[in-house]
């Protein structure tokens, strides 16, 4: 994997995780979580995609060949 495309999921791993916790902590999120004991679907989704792309950029970003030439 190349940096650049590293840096990208690590950057929308971020937006996404922080769309997930602005989400997770909406009304729409609290009456779910009174009725249910759990947040909604939308903020759980936002969450665990966010941290999936941001470990797989760090990943990326820490072992990756990069662009490098012979």
């Amino acid at each position: 994997m190349n940096k650049s495309l590293s840096v990208a999921l690590l950057v929308v791993g971020v937006v996404l995780l922080v769309f997930g916790f602005n989400a997770s902590q909406s009304v729409s999120s609290d009456v779910s979580r009174a009725f249910t004991g759990n947040p909604t679907d939308k903020s759980v989704w936002f969450l665990v995609g966010g941290a999936v792309a941001a470990i797989l950029g760090l990943f990326g970003l820490f072992t990756g060949r990069g662009s490098k030439s012979m």
